[in-house]
């Protein structure tokens, strides 16, 4: 699909998200002011303002500085020592969450990025103008000019978009108010302050509201022009599936915990009790949000129309890559409508060759923590750690690359043998000392012969550098910098936009494999289902996997073993995706995870010898319970009488 087809809606509601003058009377409007309500529905274009009003509200999701689950974890790591361009969503990943001033603080909308009007966003103000236009738009004596059918759609928009704002906030605070409509001034003092409501009856009611909004919106969107980026039904159910999942998960369902979490009129916020129906519920969800997008022309992403002559490694690699920076790929079940997107500089290194060179930039700062890199597979599709005829105990080993693994590390170089052996996503995800970086404009040709390759030691163009421009670990996040993007010559780099794939198909299809085993234990269909997402990948399946080449070959065969190889495929395919930061809470392995030690190779190493010797960059710290759910705050906690805080804060 062309870019175009995505400008007209897109620059709307960066527009209004940026809080463009011409449309400030629309973000601006609050129940009393009835002059101001009674014009923004007086007629069908005035309404349709406010409409993309509410999408204003949206999660600047492919904005680190905006998005949580990207540097707030383990996953993505900034220079220790560089404190400047340190934000607050991964000031939370140094442990410094609080509840004086809590970081990126959705509650009161503060604290949450770098001090634009993006921080002042706050997404109750977003449930609000949801309600204030579902009250409007559903009186059929407003809006005069708008055709039934369209005026059915808007409230379908207008009722996700509030759901999903719910369930944005649940995921994060837990327990939440319900705002299912709006306060009149006119109410009692006690009926002006919110009550958070108990985790089942959250998870409930944005269900419902979902089922309602399914009812009112199109299959797929037709007016390719002026609409992509507008919700439809598989957007609904895939936000569906996500919800129940959550909900069923450890951190929610049953978790002894919270078991005494109580507001201050005693009632439970949650429900200490294992409830197996919320695990057949997700399962039945996540099938319908598949079933849902398959029917609507989404699958998973293959490169399949070559011009360029590429060999086959290189293509299973773009596979991986474009199933995310695709613009408008078929695997996109959501593609955030925002106008957002990862600054590609801050993931892609200064190259030998090529016109990103610029030390004045932040090139490459985004590191992956060795763990990470430790995490995927062998190019026998199991763990390293796990894998009986490759041997990766002595990991920083040196070893100098072959002429048949030039699709993957400089022929003759010698890089550590962590770099050796792996599968395609590591290749496809991280770039490294030595490593090809596959860009199409770095050759005449466009193919891979005399390609990219990452220098990373010190002194190198990608390594150690000025205050403000090195990557801390040595990984560099390949996987969302666009293959497409204009690198090479003599001008500044031009990086190519696309929409942040907030739901992709594989995501779905790792959820239903999760739902499945822990309905039916170890089952056939959910190992399929993880198969789908090794195949593209360029992996073998996980039965011939493990039974060939794991010195545990009966894993996948019971519920626990299943459950793990579950969790980590979700981990390698979803990598720097934002999805790990919420899927190690809601499996309640924040803890494990977070207070392991972030590490990398010894980046300020100008050799070989020096270089590859992993080094402890920052010991995390994470406590539990406390850390797995957002702090409300003081302030917001001591002004109202009815509010608890979260436990542990």
């Amino acid at each position: 699909m062309k870019w175009n087809k995505y400008i007209g809606f897109a620059i709307l509601i960066t527009t209004l998200a940026v809080g463009g003058t011409s449309c400030k009377k629309y973000l601006d409007v609050v129940p009393d002011n009835v002059a101001t309500i009674e014009h923004a529905f007086k007629l069908r274009n005035e309404a349709e303002k406010y409409l993309f009003t509410l999408y204003s509200f949206l999660p600047k999701s492919g904005d680190g500085w905006y998005n949580v689950g990207l540097t707030g974890g383990d996953e993505i790591w900034y220079p220790q020592n560089d404190q400047a361009h340190w934000h607050p969503i991964f000031r939370i990943a140094q442990g410094q969450q609080n509840k004086d001033a809590p970081l990126f603080d959705e509650w009161a909308g503060e604290r949450k990025g770098n001090g634009t009007k993006f921080d002042h966003q706050k997404i109750w103000r977003g449930i609000r103008q949801c309600n204030i236009f579902l009250e409007n738009i559903s009186d059929l004596s407003k809006v005069p000019d708008i055709a039934p059918s369209e005026r059915e759609r808007w409230i379908g928009e207008a009722e996700f978009l509030k759901a999903f704002y719910h369930f944005y906030m649940f995921r994060m605070y837990g327990p939440i108010p319900i705002i299912d409509e709006n306060i009149g001034i006119d109410s009692d003092v006690d009926g002006s302050f919110s009550r958070r409501m108990p985790v089942d009856s959250v998870v409930n009611y944005i269900s419902r509201t979902l089922d309602a909004a399914y009812e009112k919106l199109p299959a797929k969107i037709t007016e390719e022009n002026t609409q992509l980026g507008r919700i439809t039904q598989p957007i609904v159910l895939a936000v569906k599936a996500k919800l129940w999942v959550t909900a069923a998960s450890p951190l929610f369902n049953g978790n002894p915990d919270y078991a005494s979490f109580k507001d201050k009129e005693g009632v439970a916020l949650f429900n200490p009790t294992f409830d197996a129906d919320k695990w057949v519920k997700a399962r039945d969800a996540v099938k319908a949000a598949i079933e849902s997008a398959e029917a609507n022309g989404h699958a998973l992403y293959e490169y399949k129309v070559d011009f360029l002559g590429l060999t086959d490694t290189t293509k299973t690699q773009l596979n991986i890559r474009n199933a995310v920076t695709e613009r408008w790929s078929r695997e996109h079940v959501w593609a955030n409508s925002q106008m957002y997107f990862v600054n590609e500089s801050i993931c892609m290194p200064p190259m030998e060759r090529g016109s990103n060179t610029n030390r004045g930039q932040l090139l490459g700062v985004w590191a992956a923590p060795l763990k990470i890199a430790k995490m995927y597979y062998t190019h026998n599709g199991v763990p390293i750690e796990e894998d009986k005829t490759l041997n990766f105990n002595n990991y920083e080993q040196l070893r100098t690359a072959a002429t048949n693994e030039r699709n993957y590390i400089e022929p003759g170089f010698s890089t550590a043998r962590l770099n050796y052996d792996r599968e395609p996503r590591f290749y496809a995800s991280l770039g490294f000392d030595g490593g090809v970086w596959y860009q199409k404009d770095a050759t005449s040709t466009g193919n891979e012969r005399n390609t990219f390759y990452v220098k990373a030691k010190n002194g190198d163009k990608a390594g150690f550098g000025d205050f403000k421009n090195w990557n801390e670990t040595g990984y560099f996040i390949k996987k969302l910098v666009h293959w497409e993007s204009t690198t090479a010559g003599t001008s500044a780099p031009v990086w190519k936009q696309y929409p942040w794939p907030e739901i992709r198909l594989a995501d779905l299809y790792l959820l239903y494999a999760e739902a499945l085993n822990e309905v039916e234990p170890a089952s056939a269909t959910a190992i399929a289902y993880v198969d789908k997402v090794r195949n593209r990948a360029g992996l073998k399946g996980v039965v011939e996997s493990w039974t060939n080449y794991s010195n545990n070959p009966g894993k996948f065969a019971t519920q626990e073993g299943l459950r793990e190889i579950i969790q980590r495929e979700r981990m390698i395919e979803l990598a720097f995706e934002g999805h790990r930061f919420w899927d190690l809470r809601r499996w309640k392995k924040a803890y494990e995870e977070y207070n392991k030690d972030i590490t990398g190779w010894n980046v300020i190493g100008k050799t070989a010898d020096t270089y590859y010797k992993e080094r402890v960059i920052f010991s995390q710290r994470f406590i539990a319970p406390r850390d797995y759910l957002w702090p409300i705050g003081n302030f917001d906690t001591r002004r109202n009488p009815f509010l608890v805080e979260n436990p542990g804060w």
